[in-house]
């Protein structure tokens, strides 16, 4: 019988995030060194260039998250970065590095707290999993619009996939957060 592992929640911080990525909605640092404008009206200033992989499209997604069951399988994507903005609550993101084969990394495993206002943008081949501890939390999702439809065609028909896969995974459930 398979013991279920508690995975502690930590708090998203551009340091604990880099191995698997970038956070997004940093503050605005009109000395920084990062293009930007502000005025008494709007601020506005670069926080990531997108890449969607050699050749990829960028697509836009609206994702409701529903799911508090316990993390059994992670999800990776091969060819493009992936970003994730919670816009209506409280996202858990659920990250692990690869093997230099592609496989899981279990000991690199770590889950975060994402919050309206905030975000993150994986690096290819970056495993996840998004949890949330109540009701839906819908999200803003840039990705790669072939790496859709191909998740799309292997959930609804079992099609194989190539830009993406899916591993399981020891069984995970979110504790409290990581003081």
């Amino acid at each position: 019988m398979n013991r279920t592992e508690l995975l502690h929640i930590e708090p998203l911080t551009s340091h604990a995030f880099a191995p698997y990525g970038r956070v997004l909605g940093e503050a605005f640092d009109p000395a920084g060194d990062l293009p930007g404008f502000s005025n008494p009206d709007t601020d506005f200033w670069h926080a990531h260039l997108f890449e969607p992989g050699e050749q990829g499209a960028t697509e836009v997604l609206w994702v409701n998250y529903r799911s508090r069951a316990a993390i059994t399988t992670l999800e990776v994507h091969r060819l493009t970065e992936q970003a994730i903005v919670p816009l209506t609550g409280e996202v858990i993101h659920i990250v692990a590095l690869s093997h230099a084969d592609g496989s899981v990394d279990s000991g690199t495993i770590k889950a975060f707290s994402i919050a309206p206002g905030k975000g993150i943008c994986m690096r290819p081949g970056c495993w996840h999993a998004s949890r949330v501890k109540e009701g839906q939390v819908t999200c803003l999702m840039l990705t790669r619009s072939s790496t859709t439809v191909e998740l799309i065609d292997h959930l609804l028909q079992g099609h194989v996939m190539a830009e993406s896969a899916l591993e399981p995974i020891e069984p995970l459930t979110l504790g409290t957060p990581a003081l």
